[in-house]
């Protein structure tokens, strides 16, 4: 299987920075000292350094990060964990990605959202002699609970969500709430702005430390304030990026990363 291609780009990087500050090219031209045709260029994908660096000065981005970025010059290390699968389903114009994580002594699964199709899911779970034991939702934006109705049917196990994002067919709880399945322990943490609730699900049990976070991080990247920018900057920062290093970042979309690697090639994080 190809590697799941970073999800975005360098200019992707800065018209979310832009959208999430509330800046229009002009206000960030005039605040850059640009012109705003530069600042036009480059966010229309035309990369020039010097431009580069000093709107990322500007937008409070890393602008060794966004040089990195734009020259294609990084990709997160292969982050094969025993006892986890990722699934990368089409949806529209992108894709998304659903979780499985499982303990191999009870045979017992947990599924991260649903992604846009749940049969690679369910195929696994049959191949393997899996039992899944709960559904838990990282945010409520389509693409992540479109299968959440045919996933319980065929399983019949039970949904839950943050209790900041209700959702019909699925339990609510308040942040801070753990889950077990077989050998594996999961906790959970807010981490919201791109969505009104999200949340992040930490596992302990599996051969390294492991981390699904959503929408709320990508690979060089993340989903974007939609709800409030610096409050996923915000809680970002410090619900996942201040988890050990070695942490498996599991994104809602892109490929997977760490900590470690997302603190040095992350333009909205790195120093």
């Amino acid at each position: 299987m190809s590697p799941i291609p970073l999800e975005d780009t360098f200019a992707d990087i800065i018209g979310k920075a832009i959208r999430g500050l509330k800046l229009s090219e002009a206000e960030v031209a005039q605040q850059s000292g640009l012109s705003t045709e530069a600042v036009a260029s480059l966010s229309g994908g035309n990369y020039d350094r010097n431009t580069a660096q000093t709107l990322a000065s500007t937008l409070g981005l890393s602008g060794n990060a966004l040089d990195a970025m734009a020259h294609h010059a990084w990709f997160p290390e292969a982050s094969a964990v025993s006892g986890l699968v990722c699934f990368n389903t089409p949806f529209e114009d992108m894709t998304v990605n659903s979780y499985l994580a499982f303990d191999r002594g009870s045979r017992q699964a947990v599924a991260f959202d649903t992604g846009a199709d749940c049969s690679p899911l369910l195929d696994f779970l049959q191949a393997e002699n899996l039992t899944l034991t709960c559904i838990l939702i990282t945010h409520t934006h389509t693409d992540h609970i479109l299968e959440i109705d045919r996933l319980k049917e065929k399983t019949q196990a039970p949904a839950f969500v943050g209790e900041l994002e209700p959702l019909e067919g699925a339990e609510p709880f308040a942040v801070g709430r753990k889950f077990s399945c077989g050998a594996l322990q999961i906790s959970t943490r807010l981490t919201w702005g791109h969505s009104a609730g999200a949340i992040t699900y930490v596992i302990e049990g599996l051969e390294k430390p492991v981390a699904i976070v959503g929408d709320a991080l990508f690979a060089s990247s993340m989903g974007g304030g939609k709800v409030s920018y610096l409050d996923a900057l915000r809680t970002t920062r410090n619900e996942i990026l201040s988890l050990p290093d070695s942490t498996i970042l599991c994104p809602g979309h892109g490929p997977l990363t760490s900590v470690a690697e997302e603190l040095e090639h992350n333009p909205f994080f790195a120093k």
